[in-house]
């Protein structure tokens, strides 16, 4: 059985081992694969693993002894589910492995845009306290979260682990999602509509998946009912935001500051407003790849392709045919 992973470079740049998947049959690891390269590289291959790299229905068609294509993340847009659903193909993901990795740069990016910690630091660096005629200094005001309203729309599990976070800060919390959500016993949160949570909350996160009804949640109308004084923290998908419309906000004053993991392209192009909005901290998608949660998702990887192969699969995002 020959196995291909079209962009394994990502999820192991180094630091891990492919042995797992090495004991199922003939493994070829790619680094990157262009989108051009696809079909050629899935030649002959039973098994296809992908990251980023599209795998379109021409690709699937292209491989009739395609089974199984197993996505080395818990998004699988970029694969196209019905072509493979049509030939009886497998699309395995894998959920949750990065939950507490999320969670916490969610709060590395808010806790950064409330004490701006590394512009301290680098004013240390610079010899600014050795000069201080004080004892102290700071450039920005300093904002404690306790007591502070978080608003989390999206209440997966990342949402209620942010949740957990925000509570132990001493925050209130307030939830928005798709489904209804139940009010917990201990009230350590509220279930509110999207517009009470936009204009009552101090930090607004998001934690939603892509969808025709989400894409740019946040746009100009729904910034304005923010505070003025309001963060807003993405670490979920970029699309979510309008991004001219955020900057615009963040410009104008409209709301205070911006802490992003994701955009809208990625990598983006180099005249993204965001680049150079006031007040805007931007990270290059890397809230999934502390090395535990890589770890967990090379694991759950190849437990994947072994429960498909014992014919017990888990984690289907399809029904194949056939």
């Amino acid at each position: 059985m020959k196995i291909v992973v079209l962009d394994g470079y990502t999820l192991n740049p180094g630091d891990l081992s492919w042995e797992g998947l090495q004991q199922f049959g003939e493994l070829v690891v790619h680094d990157r694969t262009k989108p051009e390269e696809v079909i050629d590289r899935i030649t002959g291959a039973t098994v296809v693993f992908t990251n980023k790299t599209p795998v379109t229905a021409a690709a699937i068609q292209s491989n009739p002894g395609l089974q199984y294509i197993g996505v080395l993340a818990t998004g699988y847009n970029i694969v196209d589910v019905d072509a493979a659903s049509r030939q009886g193909i497998a699309v395995v993901n894998v959920p949750g492995y990065g939950t507490a990795s999320v969670v916490q740069l969610t709060f590395a990016l808010l806790l950064e845009l409330c004490l701006h910690v590394q512009r301290h630091g680098d004013a240390v660096a610079a010899g600014r306290w050795t000069r201080s005629a004080d004892f102290c200094f700071w450039d920005y005001p300093l904002i404690e979260l306790a007591g502070k309203t978080m608003g989390i729309i999206g209440f997966g599990n990342i949402g209620r682990g942010v949740a957990t976070v925000a509570n132990a800060f001493g925050m209130k919390v307030l939830v928005h999602g798709r489904r209804k959500i139940e009010g917990p016993a201990d009230n350590s949160y509220r279930a509110v509509d999207l517009e009470t949570l936009l204009q009552g909350s101090d930090v607004v996160s998001l934690h939603c998946p892509l969808t025709p009804d989400t894409k740019e949640l946040i746009n100009r109308k729904r910034l304005m009912m923010m505070k003025p004084s309001a963060f807003l923290i993405n670490t979920s998908r970029g699309p979510l935001i309008q991004e001219q419309d955020l900057a615009d906000a963040l410009n104008s004053g409209q709301i205070a500051g911006a802490g992003l993991d994701v955009l809208s392209s990625e990598p983006p192009a180099e005249n993204n407003p965001l680049l150079r909005a006031k007040n805007c901290i931007i990270t290059p998608h890397i809230a999934w790849a502390s090395f535990e949660a890589r770890q967990r998702l090379m694991a759950i990887t190849v437990s994947n392709l072994d429960a498909f192969l014992k014919g017990k699969p888990v984690n289907l995002v399809n029904a194949p045919k056939g």
